[in-house]
């Protein structure tokens, strides 16, 4: 059985789980040490359980704790050879990955990774490099993109042979323009290299989820420009409007910001 769990989703520290009964990956690792080690047990979870780390890109909220994390528990870690140059370069990032445990992946080319079968894609953001992940486990397929300025037609791809999808819905457009954001900023996250408004996310589940698809889950959304409520009622409107019903069709859900998600089966 395929688990999927969020231990914390947006600016202040990401962090996911993806696990069997034998393996286990962890996708991004931005929250404090000390709260991911709170969170497994309260979930009656060890760390040891984890076996492999891949990381999306190199922005703190992504990687803090990734050196501890990889040093104690001698995690190799994958991503490409861009985003280990840009962590290994950034000061957030006080312990730093040991050189024999940082694997390079290559965009496009799907790698074994213990029981998961991994193909990272490119997505446009402003960090050294950034990667979203489709992964293959028991014939089921799930893909996280995140911190995605735009749609590219990989992204659109994976999305339409996705079962299970974790997908950035930011920003709600005139929250964003009306909120205290310095223009420099505003123009920042909106535009091709930033991140994902509501109605974007939207737009690229109505054109690109199939049938296959089970599950979407909202991630990353901004603490000042974006509210829950309002970015699933954003989402599940617009897929209305293209005949597209959540909880019918697909299950529809928003990931807490700091809070940790119930365990998903998948």
């Amino acid at each position: 059985m395929l688990k999927f769990l969020s231990f914390g989703s947006g600016s202040s520290g990401n962090c996911y789980l993806l696990y069997t009964g034998i393996d286990c990956l962890m996708i991004d690792c931005g929250v404090g040490i000390r709260s991911l080690k709170k969170h497994f047990h309260n979930y009656g979870l060890q760390l040891s359980m984890v076996h492999n780390v891949l990381i999306t890109h190199d922005h703190a909220d992504h990687v803090k704790s990734v050196g501890s994390i990889s040093g104690d528990l001698h995690l190799p870690v994958y991503t490409t050879e861009d985003v280990h140059r840009g962590i290994s370069r950034n000061w957030c990032v006080r312990r730093k990955i040991d050189s024999q445990l940082a694997k390079n992946l290559v965009k496009g080319e799907e790698i074994m990774i213990g029981a998961f079968r991994v193909t990272p894609f490119g997505v446009p953001h402003d960090s050294t490099d950034c990667v979203g992940y489709s992964i293959e486990c028991g014939g089921i397929r799930f893909t996280l993109v995140t911190d995605c300025g735009h749609i590219t037609e990989d992204i659109a791809h994976y999305i339409s042979i996705s079962n299970y999808l974790v997908i950035e819905a930011n920003h709600e457009p005139e929250k964003l323009e009306a909120g205290p954001y310095p223009r420099h900023l505003k123009k920042r996250i909106s535009g091709p290299d930033g991140h994902l408004s509501n109605e974007a996310c939207a737009k690229a589940l109505v054109e690109n989820a199939s049938p296959a698809l089970r599950h979407v889950w909202l991630c990353h959304l901004s603490d000042e420009n974006n509210h829950p409520e309002l970015a699933k009622k954003t989402i599940e409107a617009v897929l209305r409007d293209s005949g597209i019903i959540a909880g019918k069709d697909f299950m529809l859900d928003v990931l807490k910001r700091k809070i940790p998600s119930e365990v998903f089966e998948l």
